[in-house]
């Protein structure tokens, strides 16, 4: 069957086979965990049965130009920050999004009578797409209004310099001595005091944040590694005093006191 140059999502037969087609991926995650995360499984299916059929092409590399760019800025706080410090710029990466999603739905209608069936199905992945970026954009509005909620509810009971939600905190603590890197954490907390720490936990369960207690970082179990971008790290390295010797400290079902600290 000969090959139609010129459909959508339709690829040049001597282009070469790159391990990945998604730009600025400098992670360990694959092209399809990241279509997967951020279209859904049955989506990557779709672009596969594409493929197979040698579909992939101009559209195609704009569809992975849109995925490669949420997908830079959602594994780089430093990017994500500035992004929500300017929105008129944040507006512009946006805008340059969707004008990627038009340019493809314009190629799919030119050449929909010529294949009704890859024609729905490329309707499907830019649909999808479309969707993807409306998250991308309401993931800016949500993450500002709840770092504001946080910040309040939180400095109640510590210094707001003991609230960090800047790139620098937050990629000190995506990871242990694993180097396991599987999400950010969304705020990572300094308690200076045992006082602080239950107020910090308190509010963090109101907040709906999972909480992560972090000694040092040294552990090989991921123990301190963030499975939810709704985490809160609890960093304890200023929790330096040890308290006095305690002689009469009892263990639930023996009857011999303990010396504890």
């Amino acid at each position: 069957m000969p090959v139609d140059t010129k459909s959508p999502l339709l690829p040049s037969e001597t282009s070469p086979v790159r391990l990945r087609e998604i730009p600025y991926n400098y992670t360990s995650f694959s092209d399809r965990e990241i279509v997967t995360r951020l279209l859904g499984e049955e989506n990557w299916q779709v672009l596969n049965s594409l493929r197979e059929e040698r579909v992939t092409g101009r559209s195609s590399q704009m569809l992975f130009e849109v995925l490669g760019d949420i997908w830079a800025v959602q594994r780089n706080p430093y990017l994500e920050d500035d992004l929500l410090n300017n929105r008129k710029r944040r507006k512009s990466l946006l805008d340059a999004l969707r004008h990627r999603l038009s340019q493809m739905e314009k190629r799919r209608v030119e050449y929909e009578a010529e294949g009704p069936d890859r024609s729905k199905r490329v309707a499907q992945l830019i649909e999808a797409t479309h969707q993807a970026v409306n998250t991308f954009e309401a993931h800016f509005k949500d993450t500002e209004k709840l770092r504001k909620k946080s910040l309040t509810l939180l400095s109640k009971h510590t210094r707001k310099d003991n609230i960090r939600f800047d790139g620098y905190a937050r990629v000190a603590h995506v990871t242990d001595a694993t180097d396991w890197r599987v999400e950010y954490p969304f705020v990572v907390l300094y308690p200076r005091n045992e006082d602080e720490v239950g107020h910090m936990v308190r509010d963090c369960i109101k907040l709906g944040l999972t909480i992560i207690p972090r000694g040092g970082g040294t552990g090989y179990t991921g123990g301190a590694v963030p499975l939810t971008p709704y985490s809160a790290v609890i960093n304890t390295e200023k929790l330096l005093a040890i308290g006095k010797v305690e002689l009469d400290s009892q263990l639930a079902g023996i009857e011999q006191t303990y010396a504890t600290v």
